[in-house]
C-alpha cells in the first residue's frame, strides 16, 4: 500500500509541477515551521539551514543540518548545530565539510531579539548589531569566533577554493561587502556604494561575487535609508543584482527589474544567475525563482507554484537545486526546504526580444503600407515570412512554396447599403510544417494582414483614407510570435510529441477569410490536427498585466493547462467560448479545440497610431513563453478531446447594415458592452456617448456583451432612430441614436 501511495503522490506532483520544466523529482525535506537558507556541504551529502519551529524546540532562528543520505525525512531528521541562544542566520559549510560558519547574537544575549514590525506598510529587515560570525563543528561545539567588532557582521559564505569568506558588515558605517581569509585575517572592503549590499555568493571559480543591493538615489530615499539604518533596520523592497570581482573591481548591475530581486546564486557555468524576485507582481505577495544571464539577458521564470520561492542553491556538481518555498503548506506561514533534480536550459528555447523587434519593425514599417490584403506590400510581407521559415529549415506545408494563394470577392464599403461595388482580391496564406513524426499535429497561427491605407474602410479613425495603418499590435505582434515559436520548436534539442503547422493568415480583417480557406486545406491534407493556438494582438500588455485567453472550454484539459502555466503576476481572464472575432473561430467551427491569446483593445486599435514604438516587448516575450509551455503540455496529452461551447459563429461577425461608430472592448464583462473608443462625427458621438460608457440595451435588444451588441445592430436599418441605454459612472441613461 505504501508503494502505491508513493506512486500516487509522484503522479500528482508531476501534474502540479509540470510547468516547472527545469525542476524534476521535487522532494520536500522539512515539515513544519520556517525553514530557509539551506546550503549544500562540499560533498553534497548534507545541508545546513536556518530553522524556526517550536515543535522541535527552535523558538527562534537556529542553525540545523540535514543528512541527505537518509532514506526518509521528517521533523526529527534535523540536527541542531547552534547553541539555541539568541538568534542566528546565514550558515555555510567550511571547505572541510566538518565545520559550519554562521552569525549569532548569543554573545550579547541569550534571549532572541524581537523582529522589527512593519512601518507605514513597509516590510523591514533587522540588521542586529549583536551579530558576529562563529564557526562550529558538526556536534554544535563553537570552535572559533571569526568577527568581534561593533555592528552587524553576518551573511557569511565561503569561496569554493576554500581561501576566502565574504560577508556583510556595518563596520565602515554602511552595509557593505567585505572579505577575509578563511581564518578571519586580512579584512578587505569590497563595495562602497551607499545602500545595503548583502546576500553575496562566490562564482564557482571563486573569482567573482554576486549580491543584492539597494541604491537610494533621491534625497528622500537617502534620508530614509540612513534613518532606518541608524535604527538597525532596512526596507528590502527595492533591490537589484550586481556582480563584481572579489576585490570589488568590475562592478556591474545585472538586473533592472524594480522591486525586490535577491537571494542570487551562480549557475554552475558561472554564466547565469538564479535568484528570487517579485518584480512581476502587480498586487499581493509573490516571489518566484528566475534565471538570468550575467549580461542581463534571457530572463526566465523557473518556479510557478506557491507565492514564495527563494534561497536557491546548486549542489557543487550542478545536478541538484535546493530552495525554500511555501508550497505544500500544512499550516499558514509555513516555509519548507525542497530539493530537485536540475534540468538545464535549452538555449534555443529562450525567447529573443531582438528577433521579435526585428519582425515587428519590418512588418509595421511604413514601407509595407499597412499590409492590405491583395496589395503589393502584402506580397512583400508574405515573401519575408516565407524567408524566415526557410532559414529555420521548415518545409512548405503544401507544394514547394510557403505561400498558399486564394481569391475572394469583397464589397468595397460593406457599411454602405446603397453601394454594391465589389472587387476580386488575390491573397496568400503563408504556411510551414515541422514534421516530428508524431501522432498529433498542432496549428500555431496569426494573421499578418492589416488595414493598409484604409481602402476597405475598417479604420476607427475618421477620414483616415490614405493614412498608413501599420498594425504593429494588430497583428505584427502575433506574427512575430509565430515565427519565434517556429524557431524555438524547430531548433531546440527536444523532439516534441506533436507536429506543428505554422500558419500566417491573410484577409482576417475582411472577415477571417484566410483562416476559413486554410482550415479546409488542412482538414483535407492533415487528419490528426489536435488543436489550434492563435495569437491576435499580443503586443500591448497593460500595467495590470491583463491577458485574455479564449477557447478554454473547447477541450476539458485546456483551462487547467492555461491556469497552471500562466506567467507570474499576469491576470488571465479565461473565456470558454471557441468563437471570437479572429482566426481561431474558423478552426473551432471545424471541431478543432482552440486557444486564443489577446492583450485587449486600446485607443490605437485600427488607427494609424498602432506603431512599433508602443509595443510592450516584455509582454510579448512572456506571452510567447506562456504559449510555449501550454503547447508542450497539449503535445503531451494522451488525447485532446474537442468540446463544443455555448457561443456560436453567427454572433461573431453577423451581417449588419449600420454602424454606431464605437470601438468595443472585447474582454469579458458581466454588465454590458464596454466602449473603448468613439469615432468623431459618427452616430454614437453625435448622441453624446463616450469612451468608458457601458451599453446595456439597443432598441428592444438587451446587450450583455460585444456579441449581443452586434446582434442588435443586425436588426437596424440605415436611418433608423433607436433608443440606446447605457451606464456612465454607475448611472443608467437613455439617448436616441440615429444610425447610418
Amino acid at each position: 500500500m505504501k508503494k502505491e501511495l508513493t506512486l500516487l503522490i509522484l503522479s500528482l506532483t508531476f501534474g502540479v509541477y509540470a510547468q516547472e520544466t527545469h525542476l524534476k523529482n521535487i522532494q520536500k525535506l522539512t515539515f513544519g515551521g520556517d525553514n530557509a537558507e539551506a546550503y549544500f556541504s562540499p560533498d553534497s551529502k548534507m545541508l545546513t539551514m536556518q530553522v524556526t519551529n517550536k515543535a522541535i524546540g527552535a523558538e527562534c532562528d537556529q542553525i540545523y543540518t540535514l543528512n541527505l543520505t537518509d532514506k526518509e525525512f521528517n521533523a526529527q531528521s534535523l540536527k541542531r548545530i547552534s547553541n539555541g541562544k539568541g538568534r542566528t542566520t546565514c550558515s555555510y559549510f567550511m571547505p572541510d565539510g566538518k565545520h559550519i560558519i554562521f552569525a549569532s547574537t548569543h554573545g550579547s544575549q541569550n534571549e532572541c531579539p524581537l523582529p522589527p514590525k512593519p512601518r507605514e506598510g513597509k516590510y523591514l529587515w533587522a540588521v542586529y548589531p549583536e551579530f558576529d560570525i562563529y564557526m562550529a563543528d558538526l556536534n554544535g561545539k563553537i570552535v572559533k569566533q571569526l568577527t568581534n567588532s561593533p555592528g552587524y557582521d553576518a551573511e557569511a559564505v565561503v569561496s569554493p577554493d576554500g581561501k576566502k569568506i565574504a560577508f556583510t558588515s556595518t563596520r565602515s558605517g554602511d552595509l557593505e561587502l567585505w572579505t577575509m581569509n578563511i581564518d578571519g585575517t586580512n579584512l578587505k572592503q569590497v563595495t562602497t556604494g551607499l545602500g545595503y549590499d548583502g546576500g553575496s555568493f562566490f562564482s564557482h571559480d571563486s573569482k567573482k561575487l554576486v549580491f543584492r543591493a539597494s541604491r537610494p538615489k533621491t534625497e528622500a530615499e537617502i534620508e530614509e535609508y540612513k534613518s532606518l539604518l541608524n535604527e538597525n533596520v532596512v526596507a528590502p523592497t527595492e533591490m537589484e543584482l550586481y556582480t563584481c570581482n572579489v576585490d570589488g573591481s568590475n562592478l556591474k548591475q545585472i538586473t533592472h527589474l524594480g522591486k525586490a530581486n535577491w537571494a542570487p546564486f551562480f549557475h554552475p557555468s558561472d554564466q547565469k544567475i538564479i535568484f528570487s524576485s517579485n518584480h512581476h507582481a502587480t498586487r499581493g505577495y509573490d516571489f518566484q525563482l528566475y534565471m538570468i544571464d550575467i549580461d542581463g539577458t534571457h530572463l526566465t521564470q523557473i518556479t510557478f507554484d506557491s507565492e514564495f520561492n527563494a534561497f536557491p542553491m546548486f549542489s557543487p556538481d550542478g545536478k541538484k537545486l535546493v530552495f525554500s518555498s511555501n508550497r505544500q503548506q500544512q499550516a499558514a506561514h509555513e516555509t519548507n526546504v525542497f530539493i530537485a533534480d536540475w534540468v538545464d536550459v535549452d538555449a534555443a528555447e529562450y525567447v529573443s526580444e531582438t528577433n521579435l523587434k526585428k519582425h515587428i519593425s519590418f512588418l509595421a514599417s511604413d514601407d509595407l503600407k499597412g499590409r492590405l490584403t491583395g496589395s503589393p506590400e502584402e506580397k512583400k510581407a508574405a515573401q519575408y515570412l516565407g524567408e524566415q521559415f526557410k532559414k529555420l529549415g521548415l518545409k512548405p506545408y503544401r507544394g514547394s512554396s510557403y505561400s498558399i494563394p486564394f481569391t475572394y470577392s469583397y464589397k468595397l464599403n460593406p457599411k454602405d447599403s446603397l453601394n454594391p461595388e465589389k472587387v476580386n482580391i488575390e491573397a496568400n496564406n503563408v504556411v510551414a510544417y515541422l514534421d516530428n513524426k508524431a501522432a498529433k499535429t498542432i496549428v500555431i497561427g496569426a494573421h499578418y494582414d492589416h488595414l493598409g491605407l484604409n481602402e476597405h474602410g475598417n479604420s476607427t479613425k475618421m477620414n483616415s483614407k490614405g493614412e498608413i495603418h501599420n498594425g504593429a499590435d494588430d497583428n505584427a505582434s502575433g506574427v512575430s510570435g509565430v515565427i519565434e515559436l517556429a524557431r524555438m520548436l524547430s531548433q531546440n534539442k527536444t523532439t516534441e510529441k506533436a507536429n506543428y503547422i505554422f500558419a500566417l493568415f491573410s484577409a482576417e480583417e475582411d472577415g477571417l477569410l484566410g483562416s476559413k480557406e486554410l482550415v479546409d486545406v488542412i482538414k483535407k491534407q492533415t487528419s490528426n490536427v489536435a488543436a489550434m493556438i492563435n495569437m491576435d494582438m499580443i503586443g500591448r500588455l497593460n500595467a495590470a498585466k491583463d491577458l485574455q485567453v479564449g477557447g478554454t472550454g473547447t477541450c476539458p484539459e485546456f483551462s487547467k493547462i492555461v491556469d497552471r502555466n500562466k506567467p507570474a503576476g499576469f491576470h488571465v481572464t479565461m473565456d470558454e467560448s471557441g468563437t471570437g472575432p479572429t482566426d481561431h473561430t474558423s478552426f473551432y467551427l471545424k471541431d478543432i479545440p482552440v486557444l486564443n491569446f489577446f492583450t485587449g483593445t486600446h485607443t490605437d486599435y485600427h488607427k494609424p497610431s498602432d506603431d512599433e514604438d508602443k509595443i510592450n516587448y516584455y509582454g510579448v516575450k512572456n506571452i510567447l513563453e506562456y504559449v510555449f509551455r501550454c503547447t508542450n503540455e497539449i503535445a503531451n496529452l494522451d488525447a485532446v478531446v474537442f468540446t463544443k461551447t455555448k457561443a456560436n459563429a453567427e454572433k461573431i461577425r453577423p451581417k449588419y447594415k449600420v454602424t454606431m461608430g464605437v470601438m468595443p472592448d472585447y474582454s469579458e464583462h458581466p454588465d454590458g458592452m464596454h466602449i473603448d473608443g468613439v469615432t468623431d462625427n459618427r452616430p454614437a458621438q453625435k448622441a453624446g456617448l463616450q469612451e468608458g460608457d457601458v451599453i446595456t440595451k439597443i432598441g428592444a435588444t438587451n446587450v450583455k456583451d460585444v456579441y449581443s451588441y452586434m446582434e442588435a445592430l443586425g436588426k437596424i436599418n440605415p436611418g433608423d432612430e433607436v433608443d440606446v441605454t447605457y451606464n456612465r459612472n454607475g448611472t443608467s441613461q437613455t439617448v436616441k441614436v440615429k444610425f447610418e
